[in-house]
């Protein structure tokens, strides 16, 4: 694997690719100092460099130490000189994560024409260009190599952004207090670790059980340690193992109080309370005075005939009560009065609806009463793509943005999402959006300062609030992690960078567009996958039943679209449209064990490394990329 980047996620994603896959990556940064020609660092220094964020983020996981250390490459531009000096040629797959789109379409380009089956992972912020250069970059690699059959090798190309990959991550922390997920098909899943039977935590839904844990009473193994877990156990290994501890695949999901959605305005956005009120007085005074000349009038009147008489009294157009009873002239009087009352009521309303449709084509703000919601700040890049996945879970949303010219503010807007503008260190914002009544506050701004004092605050006002901080410097994401969690132990923090969260992703596209995700359990690792059933003899014409291999691989879910669609990983689903609503997902996931899977059909599975290889016909080390031992 070669990962060529200029920012954090390159060293991330060599770290993933090293740890939790196994896989031999050359790793190509600008130089450090002055600028020098290309040269290859020796190991001692790579080990220094990748090594240590290897044994922070396996310590993390729960992953065994990586294997030997390999290249670190340093140039100032990407020429072809350099790229056939990391191993492009003879590569099983390029990351270009460069924060230049430009640099990382020129080096793709350059890097198809050196090796047409190489698959590519570019990190590009124009989705709509990515779309079109995915398609030119495949359309290459299948002229390059005429007459070959593509399921032999994967040339793939896949366009990710980190804004839309760490998005689902940052979404599920703020819902299920976890970035341990996989996205299929706009679902987010979640990997638990569960104790015993039960059932599935609030906000999730159980799907399978995926391993079960070490058990530390068990004989210990020959070499002297304790026995490893048991990766995707049968029905019967999991009754067995009802003490030990599990790790389940569950889906996230929420059940709280939904905003208000359509195009349709609820009268408590239209009128304030106590307009509302005035109006109830009103009412119940024009139905008091058609009761009183009813009772009082000597034929007694029909009760409509009575408020007809009432209501005409009331906007004074009717004939004056002279020469009838007392009686009816003291109760046109008093109608006359109460129709002098309801002309101010009548003009305060019609301002303050004027006034709600005037900033309603700005934003909304937080509507009385509200609570159980999320409090996002910052609309940024990633904040708009997080409100996007929030409101596809039918989450209510607080959002804070200082810029009144935000690009996540349009989102907003279309989705009829609350809005305070203003800065979340001054006085009175963060209570403006309600954060005493929140279930959670998301701070992604641009500023880790900004993010700390307002979930400092947050805390001060409710220490039990779930807060999930975006911070830049790992080491102060850690420091700040440890004190809040000693501060307020009971309460759910989590800091992390964009880059950490969108690491896993595009180590899964490194690995073929089949790969959803990884999921770490202790040592070792699990795969989600969607494979094609066509041409694999383990799956075409078995029942799920049948098709499931303990240890090896077992069918989770079915596509329900399209016949015979070349499997990719899931784009980021498009937003909600206007009333808050995005398509349904076509993942099947309660499947019976006795359908029988069709040559049509495509099935996302768990699988392990060694489990996936031997279910698509490779090896184990195309899959990884590793060069096999001699």
């Amino acid at each position: 694997m070669v990962v060529c980047g200029d920012d954090a996620l390159a060293r991330r994603l060599a770290t993933e690719l090293r740890s939790v896959y196994g896989s031999h990556v050359t790793l190509v940064l600008p130089p450090a100092g002055r600028s020098v020609s290309p040269t290859v660092v020796g190991r001692a220094r790579a080990s220094a460099l990748i090594g240590r964020m290897s044994a922070a983020m396996n310590r993390a996981a729960g992953i065994g130490e990586p294997a030997a250390s390999e290249r670190l490459l340093e140039a100032d531009e990407l020429t072809d000189e350099v790229l056939a000096d990391a191993g492009v040629e003879r590569a099983a797959a390029l990351a270009l994560v460069h924060d230049d789109d430009e640099t990382n379409i020129r080096t793709a380009l350059a890097a198809r024409r050196l090796n047409p089956r190489l698959r590519l992972v570019i990190r590009l912020y124009n989705r709509r260009l990515g779309q079109y250069l995915e398609a030119v970059l495949d359309q290459a690699a299948a002229l390059a190599t005429p007459g070959t059959d593509p399921r032999a090798f994967d040339a793939s190309t896949t366009i990710l952004s980190d804004a839309d990959t760490a998005a689902p991550a940052l979404a599920a922390a703020a819902v299920a207090g976890t970035s341990k997920v996989v996205e299929a098909e706009g679902l987010i899943l979640r990997a638990a670790e569960r104790t015993g039977p039960g059932p599935a935590a609030p906000g999730g839904s159980e799907i399978c059980t995926l391993a079960l844990l070490s058990d530390p009473s068990a004989e210990p193994a020959p070499d002297g340690g304790v026995p490893g877990p048991q990766l995707l156990p049968d029905e019967e290994t999991v009754a067995a193992g009802a003490a030990r501890g599990r790790v389940v695949l569950e889906t996230v999901s929420y059940s709280g109080p939904n905003l208000p959605s359509g195009r349709s305005v609820p009268l408590g956005y239209l009128l304030s309370r106590r307009l509302r009120w005035s109006f109830a007085g009103l009412v119940a005074a024009v139905l008091a005075l058609a009761i009183a000349a009813m009772l009082t009038t000597s034929d007694r009147d029909y009760p409509l005939h009575a408020v007809y008489l009432t209501v005409l009294d009331l906007f004074s157009i009717n004939e004056p009560a002279t020469g009838e009873p007392a009686a009816r002239q003291i109760l046109q009087l008093l109608s006359g009065l109460v129709g002098l009352l309801l002309l101010p009521v009548l003009f305060a309303a019609v301002l303050e609806a004027l006034g709600t449709f005037r900033s309603g084509s700005a934003v909304r703000r937080p509507p009385r009463g509200l609570s159980g919601h999320v409090v996002l700040l910052g609309l940024g890049k990633i904040g708009t793509r997080v409100l996007a996945r929030l409101r596809e879970l039918d989450i209510p949303v607080v959002c804070v943005e200082s810029d009144p010219d935000a690009r996540g503010l349009a989102l907003a807007r279309r989705l009829r999402v609350p809005v305070v503008l203003g800065d979340v260190t001054q006085e009175g914002v963060l209570e403006a959006a309600k954060v005493h009544r929140a279930h959670s506050l998301l701070a992604l701004t641009s500023v880790d300062t900004t993010n700390l004092e307002a979930a400092l605050y947050a805390r001060s006002v409710d220490p039990t609030l779930r807060v999930v901080m975006r911070l830049y410097d790992d080491d102060f994401a850690t420091a700040v992690y440890r004190t809040l969690r000693t501060a307020h132990p009971r309460a759910t923090t989590r800091s992390r960078s964009v880059s950490y969260l969108a690491a896993p992703a595009f180590a899964g596209a490194m690995m073929g567009r089949q790969i959803l995700g990884a999921i770490p359990v202790e040592r070792r690792v699990l795969l989600i996958a969607a494979v094609e059933v066509a041409g694999h003899a383990q799956l075409a014409g078995r029942t799920v039943a049948e098709a499931f291999r303990p240890g090896a691989w077992r069918v989770l879910a079915l596509d329900t679209g399209s016949a015979g669609a070349t499997p990719t990983i899931p784009a980021p689903a498009p937003p909600p449209d206007a009333r808050g609503t995005a398509t349904p997902p076509r993942l099947l996931w309660e499947l019976h064990p006795g359908y029988v899977l069709r040559p049509e059909d495509r099935v996302v599975v768990a699988a392990t490394r060694r489990g996936l290889a031997d279910l698509l016909g490779h090896r184990p080390d195309t899959m990884t990329g590793a060069t096999p031992p001699h």
